[in-house]
């Protein structure tokens, strides 16, 4: 059955016509209180336990994401250590399979990326691919 637990609120923040001039300074001051109380410090939990804020995370954009996927890609090819093991292992068909999903970004993108953001995943994806190649062969 349906629970009672409310996950979100809704305010209708629309005015209509001439009436409530005075509600946009209440609707001003309701939106920097929420802004406000949105800027409490959130943590999270690591693998080992220990907590980590919310504003030591990186923003997260495209550039940052494609270096978070080549990050992975370099521990499936053991280049890196496993943060989680703290150990270097090769798991290829994972490797392969993140190379895959950057070509797939890199070709569904095509067109709608920065000139930076574009030279950064074909250099990336450049030499991923070599390493792969070099682990494989």
């Amino acid at each position: 059955m349906a629970e009672d637990k409310k996950d979100f609120i809704i305010k209708d923040r629309r005015i209509f016509g001439g009436e409530g001039k005075g509600e946009e300074e209440e609707i001003k001051k309701e939106t920097s209180s929420e802004r406000k109380s949105e800027k409490k410090e959130t943590t999270r939990t690591a693998p080992e336990g220990e907590k980590i804020k919310e504003s030591q995370l990186p923003e997260m954009n495209f550039p940052t994401f494609i270096m978070s996927m080549n990050a992975s890609a370099l521990v499936h090819l053991g280049i890196i250590e496993d943060p989680t093991s703290g150990k270097k292992e090769s798991n290829l068909p994972l490797a392969k399979q993140t190379i895959d999903i950057l070509t797939m970004l890199e070709e569904k993108t095509r067109g709608n990326l920065s000139d930076d953001e574009g030279k950064m995943l074909k250099s990336i994806l450049y030499d991923l691919r070599i390493i792969y190649v070099k682990e494989k062969g």
